[in-house]
């Protein structure tokens, strides 16, 4: 089996976190390149994978025909790479949220669709173990069906500028509580309402911080399942802290991270299901976007994903800011 060739379109934290994933799968993946938009920040992650930097993304693409492009950079910064990439035939794993208006979303999955790429959405948390193994479950009917899902991400950091900036991140329920919307959209379905409330009580004399730090939505259903998710940047500094609860017919499960849960049996409650395993998400997620493209399937997770759970946070954003329930 031949070795993808990768290419990075950004060179921060998460940018780093995928290269290590790459570096750790080296029988599959070559690290040709970085493009970030300073020299000096393509150099610093280029250098550590023996690989070119660039400023442009279309030189980077043009230069090294990749097989893959990372695209690991803010939603703001997004300007057309993607489309230039998949009618180039390069392969595609975007970050989440893909883009901060769902026009421009729809837009970037049809370029990918009409390409015929593969292109994956960087929802991580659902190649934990503990994940699959309720998905795993569930598919054996062993869980019986869903009915109420609840949710939380909690942390307390400043980030990055761009971050506490609603123009470019969308807020903390666009840019982080998404995470937690996919898996909700996983393992309860497609919601039919959205409500939700947030305000910035905490950093209202932080420049240049515009964006909520508590919020929390219900999510809607017509059948009478039921989704509550919450979140907030005042938590316990330095930590980020996601947990998620799902209860169905059969089986409750209850989880403190995407490696990490119990699974209670309404028929055996005193002998939980523990798992409580090392999994590294990225490693999982970027050999599943190799496998699709070897084998000419589709990803796990495709961009797809990331439009649908784009399109519920965005709701969510809209019913915090009118003070009324959204239709999806």
């Amino acid at each position: 089996m031949r070795r993808l060739k990768l290419c990075l379109l950004g060179a921060g934290g998460i940018a780093n976190r995928h290269a290590q994933a790459a570096a750790e799968m080296a029988e599959r993946f070559t690290i040709s390149g970085v493009c970030a938009p300073t020299l000096p920040g393509a150099e610093a992650l280029a250098t550590l994978h023996g690989a070119e930097a660039f400023t442009n993304c279309d030189e980077m693409l043009d230069t090294l025909r990749p097989d893959l492009m990372v695209i690991a950079i803010p939603p703001f910064a997004h300007a057309g790479e993607l489309e230039r990439a998949a009618r180039r035939g390069v392969h595609l794993l975007v970050e989440k949220p893909i883009a901060l208006n769902f026009k421009r979303a729809e837009a970037m999955v049809s370029a990918v669709e009409e390409s015929g790429v593969v292109a994956a959405c960087g929802f991580m948390y659902r190649f934990g173990a503990a994940v699959e193994r309720w998905q795993a479950l569930r598919a054996d009917d062993a869980t019986g069906a869903p009915g109420h899902f609840s949710g939380h991400f909690h942390c307390n950091a400043l980030h990055a500028p761009w971050w506490r900036s609603r123009e470019k991140s969308g807020g903390q329920m666009v840019e982080q509580l998404i995470h937690i919307v996919d898996l909700c959209r996983l393992m309860l379905g497609e919601p039919d309402t959205v409500y939700a409330r947030a305000a910035n009580l905490f950093h209202r004399g932080v420049e240049g911080y515009d964006i909520e730090d508590v919020s929390a939505m219900v999510l809607g259903y017509d059948d009478g399942r039921v989704g509550v998710l919450g979140a907030s940047n005042s938590a316990v500094p330095g930590q980020w802290r996601k947990s998620w609860q799902i209860v169905a017919q059969d089986m409750t499960g209850v989880f403190t991270d995407f490696n990490a849960a119990e699974f209670f049996s309404v028929a055996n409650p005193q002998s939980p299901e523990r798992i409580a395993v090392t999994q590294d998400v990225f490693v999982a997620q970027l050999r599943d976007v190799a496998d699709a493209i070897f084998n000419s399937t589709p990803p796990r997770v495709p961009l797809r994903e990331g439009l649908l759970s784009l399109r519920v946070v965005l709701a969510a954003a809209r019913s915090a800011h009118t003070g009324g329930e959204v239709r999806l």
